[in-house]
């Protein structure tokens, strides 16, 4: 894995009974129950659903080897449409189900609302799924997505709509700066008092970066520029998709001084100097509430609460100075995105995007004499890459540079290919995620190689060798996962891992219109919603079966505890874990119970080291993201538009 999410404390939470989250998950172990001895089965299917002509599998679980097992596809009318036998068994997965076998759904074709019931040796009936054309099965995951984003604005221009937000963190219009934190050797505590070195400044807007308060330009300018990529890429997330793409870009633009050429990367404080929260300077992650509480503090200087209204902002590098090269690469990328969106339209503001994009650019520190800049503390984002950031960054602004015609066009592609062949021999070598964006750089500088760009020190054999290692790798893992998953379920980040190898599967058939891993692509996909040991949907409000307890404060103070109303729709969490690592929940005064019940009806589904719990203080599992979301829709975003390769057959 490229990189290790290491959230000192994850936030949040929103929630339903147990009984309810475990309707769907645990229904055919409860009816097989009743008869002492007998054996378990579960099918597992992708709960939203699949397209007409992609290969579709589902998954039965179970105790014994049911391989001479039958099973058939009823309709919403109880018809059956479609009958087969189980396949061979894909391997054990615990003590209880002890073999996993495939079952064959490709042959259903008609849209439609369907189940599986299996019958013979064992029993079981699958949740509900859909058969519908690409536009229309995921043209709604990707509005949650986007509604998932909305959720997450502070400042003033929130969405009440979504868990009844208000505005917050207003006191951000007068940030103060401060030079770099000093944490100690194990990143828990602050050794020094905070030194302000500028400001005022405004930094209000963008986005929450996860349960809690915090913003980042690391993980805004990802998610940003993955918004934007699917703005280029289709209309199915239409003006709401794009509104939320600016709304993360004008954040971004607060972030940077064009005038004294300073990147601004943090805005509060994610650890104070305590570890407990008790100490003379409090943190973002001491306290559970909603974010307007924060404005509503009274407070003075020297109050441990006073970082907490009085957020401090932090910088990159003092002005003028080279900034950290992860950072120049992909905010660059996210400016010169919104100027090949602008060119046509509003090619003033397209220029000045451009422009932009090109001073942050320039003072990218190539060769840094430290670790990379993300976030402070660093362990919040551990990060090893930069060369794909600085690639990905040239290979916009040269296609911003085309639309506009600008003559920096073949300069900035040289430049890619020539971060292209650093990083294709760096020792860093990952797959598409926060922490590795080589795959979406690839793409793009491909593209620029077929429109007609002089040749550059990587080939476009060589990013397409690369998007290969990148698949291999996933489909090796997934070749010995029963349930096909090519990510790490035992670390973090194993949902926007799969996301990530799902988009660049579909990344590399529309630069080679190969479809060798259509299916594995699609595979990914439905391990995320639903097609996997626990049953669960990762993607909130997708499925019949989801994270209804996210580790998530305003989804848990102000959302719908029944599940039925106001949820953190669209929101993608982490999913399964190493199991060892959910020995210990977060528990903070004034958060609200969820599941309302004790117990983990999913803890009978891990597995090969991997767990899952749907409890509110489970950062590890059901903490959402942005950067998590962004992935998968940057994903489904692929999946709802044909590339032209495959628009042509």
């Amino acid at each position: 894995m490229a990189k290790i999410r290491t959230r000192v404390i994850g936030i949040a939470a929103a929630a339903l009974a147990a009984t309810v989250v475990a309707v769907f998950c645990v229904q055919s172990v409860q009816g097989s129950d009743a008869l002492a001895g007998s054996p378990r089965a579960e099918v597992r299917v992708d709960q939203v659903g699949y397209t007409p002509g992609e290969t579709k599998q589902a998954y039965l679980m179970t105790s014994v080897p049911a391989s001479a097992t039958s099973f058939r596809v009823r309709d919403a009318a109880g018809n059956e449409v479609l009958s087969g036998r189980v396949g061979a068994s894909t391997g054990r997965w615990n003590s209880t189900y002890r073999a996993v076998h495939t079952l064959d759904l490709s042959g259903l074709t008609e849209p439609g609302d369907y189940r599986v019931e299996v019958s013979g040796r064992v029993t079981a009936v699958s949740p509900q799924f859909h058969i519908a054309p690409a536009g229309d099965l995921f043209g709604k995951l990707i509005q949650d997505n986007v509604g998932f984003f909305q959720a997450q604005r502070d400042g003033a221009d929130v969405v009440p709509t979504k868990l009844r937000r208000r505005p917050s963190h207003l006191a951000d219009r007068q940030a103060t700066v401060y030079d770099t934190p000093a944490y100690d050797d194990d990143e828990k505590v602050l050794t020094a008092p905070l030194k302000p070195v500028g400001g005022p400044i405004d930094v209000s807007g963008g986005w929450h970066d996860a349960g809690d308060f915090l913003k980042f330009t690391h993980t805004a300018s990802y998610s940003t520029a993955a918004l934007l990529l699917a703005q280029r890429t289709t209309p199915v997330g239409g003006k709401e998709l794009a509104a939320e793409a600016r709304h993360g870009l004008d954040w971004l633009d607060k972030m940077w001084d064009d005038k004294s050429h300073t990147l601004y990367v943090q805005v509060g404080l994610g650890k104070g100097d305590t570890d407990d929260g008790s100490g003379k300077i409090r943190s973002d992650h001491d306290d559970w509430r909603l974010p307007e509480a924060d404005d509503a503090l009274q407070v003075k200087p020297g109050d441990p609460n006073y970082m907490i209204k009085h957020r401090p902002v932090f910088r990159a590098a003092p002005p003028g100075k080279p900034i950290s090269p992860n950072l120049a690469g992909r905010v660059a990328a996210t400016f010169a995105l919104a100027a090949q969106l602008d060119a046509a339209d509003n090619p003033a503001r397209a220029r000045a995007q451009l422009e932009k994009a090109a001073h942050i650019y320039a003072l990218a520190d190539t060769e840094p004499g430290g670790r990379l800049v993300t976030a402070f503390p660093h362990g919040f984002y551990p990060e090893a890459s930069w060369q794909d950031d600085m690639e990905f960054g040239a290979a916009e602004m040269a296609l911003a540079a085309k639309a506009l015609n600008d003559g920096r066009a073949a300069g900035w592609a040289k430049q890619a290919g020539h971060w292209a062949k650093q990083y294709l021999t760096s020792d860093t070598l990952g797959t598409l995620g926060l922490g590795d964006i080589s795959a979406l750089a690839h793409a793009d500088l491909a593209k620029l190689l077929d429109s007609g760009t002089e040749s550059t020190e990587a080939t476009r054999g060589d990013l397409v060798a690369d998007l290969k290692r990148q698949l291999d790798d996933g489909s090796s893992r997934a070749a010995k996962d029963p349930f096909r998953a090519g990510a790490v379920y035992t670390d973090f980040d194993s949902v926007p891992h799969a996301f990530g190898l799902a988009a660049t599967a579909q990344l590399y058939q529309r630069v080679t219109g190969d479809s060798h891993y259509d299916a594995f692509a699609t595979q990914q996909r439905n391990w995320t919603l639903g097609a996997n040991a626990w049953g669960s949907s990762f993607v909130i409000g997708a499925g019949s079966t989801f994270p209804h307890c996210p580790e998530h404060q305003p989804a848990n103070l102000a959302g719908d505890l029944n599940g039925e109303g106001d949820i953190l729709r669209g929101g993608v969490v982490n999913g399964p874990n190493a199991a060892d690592k959910l020995k210990d929940l977060n528990s903070f005064p004034g958060m609200r119970k969820c599941p309302a019940s004790d117990g983990n009806p999913f803890a009978a589904f891990d597995g090969r080291g991997g767990g899952f719990t749907d409890h509110v203080g489970a950062w590890q599992t059901v903490e959402s993201a942005d950067d998590f979301t962004a992935t998968a829709l940057l994903s489904f975003t692929f999946s709802a538009t044909p590339s032209p390769e495959t628009a042509r057959r």
